[in-house]
């Protein structure tokens, strides 16, 4: 058989021995060409085939929609609760404690009596200032006669004005000792008033750590007993200052806008991961609300935190002293806030975040529900309910994002795209 083809070049009729070799057929350029095209015919053909289409995987995708709504970010801040007041019971005197008058763990008030201390000594420390008391006056009433006395004739010579001036000298050192033997008694009963140990602020008091019959002394270190208010109480909050940071500039930049006149309130989760609520008028518990104080001006340099300090009602007395708990902090609201679930972001190889877009190119324009796969690096800004990411960048509203279907579709190769039913976020 003879090959008159211009294509080919036909293989040796004969091969000589131990010469065997092959030659790959040889195609010019025209024919190249003629190839190509009918490849991409035969593409072309495959593509618009319904059976070919039918055969792509398919997948779910959603359509991203920002929100219509302002979304109101919210934040989780780690906290110990402090008392709004404490004050450690010590004695201003020293003697010997008579009694106790309090009930240990009770709610005391200002001014409530505690401890009865020995009042003998103080008693007659008062009385013998009340009787120097008397003695200054009876000085200064016979200095102040004399003086006066000398004071009328001291013009007719019959005193010399030497003996004059002293008299009037003694009246003057006679009244200055009655104010030192007044201030002397007034010390005397504050002494003796201070034998009652007193409750400097209202609130619960602990344990006594003396019994009557101890010694205390006015300098002493260890206190009686310690009294805290515990109603109002403050959550003192840690936030890091790359956080406070970013707050900052996206409040500078109008990425966030205030939340309204309650974007300073906070909202507590208890130990047990419930939330704070109290009573409401009709019984029904509603969740309490604190105020956002202040913060500190300087970060903790072993943490790199600031302190957030805010103030909550106890009255039912749920929160204690040194109570962990967890604070909701409004941090703003932003306008047409882009949402996605969570299970659609994956993290690469550098750990970036990123989504699965669905695409169109120049050969599946007109092949309706056919799409590329196209991977988009996002830059996330915050957790939402935790189960939806809330995108700072990188994606646009109208972007087809990839929900299900991904380890049925392999790399390169078009799917098949079907929306989910709810319809996107």
């Amino acid at each position: 058989m003879r090959y008159t083809s211009p294509w080919f070049k036909p293989f040796p009729p004969t091969l000589p021995p131990g010469k065997a070799t092959f030659s790959p057929p040889v195609f010019p350029s025209r024919g190249l060409a003629l190839w190509g095209a009918l490849l991409a015919l035969s593409l072309a053909a495959c593509g618009s085939d319904p059976a070919a289409q039918d055969a792509l995987p398919q997948v779910t995708y959603m359509a991203v929609v920002p929100q219509k709504e302002p979304l109101i970010l919210k934040s989780e801040l780690p906290g110990r609760t402090s008392p709004y007041n404490i004050s450690e019971v010590r004695p201003q005197i020293s003697g010997i404690i008579q009694d106790r008058l309090f009930e240990q763990g009770d709610l005391v008030v200002r001014e409530q009596p505690l401890y009865q201390i020995d009042t003998a000594l103080y008693a007659a420390a008062v009385d013998s200032a009340a009787a120097a008391l008397q003695r200054a006056q009876a000085n200064a009433q016979a200095a102040g006669l004399l003086a006066a006395r000398y004071r009328k004739i001291v013009n007719s010579s019959a005193v010399s004005k030497q003996e004059y001036d002293n008299a009037v000298a003694a009246k003057a050192q006679a009244e200055a000792e009655i104010a030192a033997a007044r201030a002397a008694l007034d010390a005397a009963r504050i002494n003796l008033g201070y034998t009652t140990i007193r409750a400097p602020i209202a609130g619960h008091i602990g344990r006594s750590s003396v019994t009557p019959g101890a010694l205390v002394t006015q300098n002493q270190t260890a206190a009686l007993a310690t009294i805290q208010q515990l109603d109002p109480i403050y959550v003192d909050l840690t936030q890091s200052s790359t956080e406070m940071l970013r707050l900052r500039r996206a409040y500078a930049s109008g990425q966030l806008r205030s939340s309204g006149e309650n974007a300073a309130k906070v909202k507590l989760l208890l130990p047990d991961g419930s939330l704070y609520t109290a009573p409401g008028p009709d019984g029904t518990p509603l969740p309490v609300e604190g105020d956002l104080l202040f913060s500190e001006v300087s970060v903790e340099p072993s943490t790199g935190s600031v302190t957030l300090r805010a103030v909550f009602p106890n009255a039912e007395g749920i929160l204690l002293p040194g109570m962990f708990v967890r604070a909701i902090v409004e941090e703003g609201a932003k306008e047409g806030a882009i949402l996605l679930p969570q299970k659609t972001v994956v993290r690469d190889n550098r750990g970036r975040a990123t989504v699965n877009k669905l695409v169109k190119n120049s050969t599946l324009q007109d092949q309706a529900g056919v799409f590329n796969l196209e991977v988009a690096v996002l830059t996330l800004s915050a957790s939402v309910d935790n189960d939806k990411w809330l995108v700072a960048d990188g994606l646009q509203a109208g972007d087809l994002i990839l929900v299900d279907g991904l380890l049925k579709v392999q790399r390169g190769k078009p799917v098949r795209g079907v929306p989910q039913p709810s319809g996107g976020l």
